[in-house]
Parts: C-alpha cells; structure tokens; sequence
C-alpha cells in the first residue's frame, strides 16, 4: 500500500466541498438508458454550489428522481436505483 500524503488546502468563506459514492455517477436512466457519468454529475454540482445547501439536496434529490424515470426498453419499467447513492456537501 502506497503512504499517505500530507496535503493542506487552504479553506475560505463560501467555499464548498462535496464527498460523493459512485451511486449517482453510475445510475442508469434518461432518454438513452445511459449512466449519468462523473462528467455530467460535476457540472451539475458547479451550477448549483452558489444555491443554498437544503435547496441542493432538494435538486439534487429530484434530478435522479427525474433521471431514473425513463422507460427500461428491456424490461418496460422505470429504471431501478442500482447502487447506494451518497452526497456530502459541506460550505464553509
């Protein structure tokens, strides 16, 4: 196992730091019955950072909700939560 490292990050007013599971990068669902990907999951949380905390858990919340509500071609229903999904968002 490689040693830790030692890293220090300067904090400031308003800054934001989200700690996330794999849960909501890897659901499936959408028009295309795609994953909602790393990519997609870091811009969304870029545009909303500046909202308040409640106001993003309540975003957050309906956006895989809406993600999840498509059709599965291969089995007719919705698409199923496949994984745990975690967010922690902290601002200081």
């Amino acid at each position: 196992m490689d040693p830790f490292a030692k890293l220090e990050i300067e904090i400031q007013k308003g800054d934001t730091f989200y700690f996330f599971s794999d849960g909501f990068a890897d659901q499936f669902g959408g028009p295309k019955g795609k994953k909602f990907m790393y990519k997609h999951l870091k811009t969304l949380l870029l545009e909303i950072q500046e909202k308040p905390m409640q106001e993003q858990n309540a975003f957050l919340d309906t956006t895989i909700e809406d993600w999840k509500a498509h059709i599965d071609p291969d089995t007719g229903h919705y698409y199923e939560q496949v994984d745990d999904i975690l967010i922690i968002g902290l601002r200081f």
